[in-house]
């Protein structure tokens, strides 16, 4: 009776792909989860835990991306410059309409490990206001989403 080994991918094994989401018209949560799903690596049979197996992600039409609800008027961003008195809020309808790619790019980091391994996915994400962007030499695949519920306003 031979013993089967449980597998695990080596850095140098890993084959990426480009692959191209187009935010228009989609939460941004959603869009988020899967899009960490992606990069993670979880979406591949050769997943591994300790190793980043995930693909490149280009995300488009990033200022046509939605927030259900009532988020464009709730949902506050906030960072602090490090100074004293330097807290700054930003609301979601500002954001969106200044620097929704920011506003995506968040929300994807947000859902990733934080530790060096989640900062070395997060560098293969690539994110942009407009359908055009400039990784067309690596032939990007374009993928629908699974966008299963919430409402489109």
């Amino acid at each position: 009776m031979s013993q089967q080994k449980t597998f695990m991918a080596k850095k140098e094994d890993i084959q990426r792909e480009w692959l191209l989401v187009d935010a228009a018209g989609a939460p941004i949560g959603r869009i988020a989860a899967q899009v960490a799903h992606i990069l993670r690596g979880k979406h591949k049979p050769t997943f591994t835990p300790h190793v980043d197996t995930g693909d490149f992600v280009v995300i488009i039409n990033t200022d046509k991306a939605i927030l259900t609800g009532n988020k464009m008027e709730d949902k506050i961003y906030f960072h602090h410059s490090g100074y004293p008195g330097g807290a700054k809020y930003v609301q979601a309808k500002t954001m969106m309409a200044t620097k929704s790619d920011r506003a995506v790019e968040r929300a994807v980091k947000g859902m990733l490990p934080k530790n060096s391994l989640g900062r070395d996915m997060y560098r293969k994400l690539k994110v942009y206001k407009g359908d055009t962007h400039p990784h067309e030499a690596q032939q990007p695949r374009k993928i629908e989403l699974k966008l299963v519920g919430g409402s489109e306003e």
